[in-house]
């Protein structure tokens, strides 16, 4: 195993330092650590809600403190047009080395992972672009019909990862190689993530590992629009989110604690108990990551220019 301090050194450089390996380079390598990154959790996919996004599928980020979990999110592509190719962790050089992902017209190699909702280890199913227009294929992708309607259904395709191995090559990892296709796509031109996804990536690297550890959610005061009853409107739905969101909190700590109190009446090993952390790990991020892309979907709603009546528009009668 590699010195603590060698790990942490590449763990300051991700994103920045490009560390060769055999593993094909198929995309910027930017970290290599020695242990295996854990097996891919389960998970649900929140509803989208946000036309012309597209499922980018969580993943097992490293930091100074270790592997963390990065949730899954819906993103909006750089340009329309462009697909996602996830990244991936690959077994190289006595260490596990991480091959960033990337926007591109096609999908690419993403080590065979199975990442689920779309991303079965080979291109992605959950949706395609027709035209200026992205469709999703709503037997994996978890969509709101009634306010999107770019849809088909494909049957065949999985929801879920069949497999939550999360790594490519050495002892356990998934042994796929990229098929030449996938090699033209590496080395075509392609976009880097977007800020929006570096923020995400971020903000999962400072999330505390429990949901006792969340700030309770503040109440928070809606902006003034200059039309009071659409403010009392706008407050009342900031508000029945806010509460249902602590609710949430609350009920995942409860769990957590719950969890924990039976690990240690079991005399859980040490194995177990880390396995525990990671699981409750990856439950608080998806409980932020879910709350602030809700937060974020009603703040648009509540700050569109409201529908004008009518009747402003109809045409003036001919005198």
């Amino acid at each position: 195993m590699y010195p603590r301090s060698l790990q942490l050194a590449c763990a300051l450089a991700l994103g920045s330092a490009l560390i060769a390996g055999p593993t094909p380079a198929l995309a910027q390598i930017s970290l290599t650590v020695a242990i295996a990154p854990p097996a891919l959790p389960v998970y649900e996919q929140p509803v989208l809600v946000e036309e012309g996004a597209i499922w980018t599928p969580g993943y097992w980020a490293y930091g100074q403190d270790g592997y963390y979990w990065v949730p899954g999110a819906w993103e909006q592509p750089p340009d329309a047009g462009l697909l996602w190719t996830p990244g991936y962790w690959g077994w190289g050089d006595g260490g596990y080395v991480w091959n960033a992902g990337y926007w591109g017209a096609t999908v690419g190699f993403y080590g065979g992972i199975d990442y689920g909702y779309g991303y079965s280890g080979r291109g992605y199913d959950g949706g395609r672009w027709q035209g200026d227009h992205f469709s999703y294929n709503t037997t994996v992708s978890h969509v709101n019909i009634t306010n999107i309607h770019n849809v088909y259904s494909q049957p065949g395709a999985s929801r879920s990862a069949g497999s939550h191995v999360s790594f490519n090559g050495g002892q356990g990892g998934v042994s796929a190689r990229p098929t030449a296709t996938e090699t033209a796509a590496a080395h075509a031109q392609h976009r880097a993530p977007t800020p929006t996804q570096t923020e995400h990536r971020e903000t999962a690297s400072r999330t505390p590992a429990h949901a006792a550890e969340l700030p309770p959610i503040a109440p928070r005061p809606v902006a003034a629009s200059g039309n009071a009853e659409r403010d009392r409107a706008n407050q009342q739905e900031q508000d029945t989110l806010r509460s249902g969101q602590e609710q949430q909190r609350q009920q995942l700590q409860q769990r957590q604690v719950n969890e924990h109190a039976e690990a240690a009446r079991q005399g859980a090993s040490a194995s177990g108990n880390q396995a525990l952390e990671r699981q409750h790990q990856v439950q608080t991020q998806e409980l932020v990551q879910r709350h602030a892309t809700e937060q974020r979907s009603l703040q648009e709603k509540q700050t569109r220019p409201a529908p004008r009546p009518a009747e402003e528009h109809a045409e003036p009668h001919a005198r």
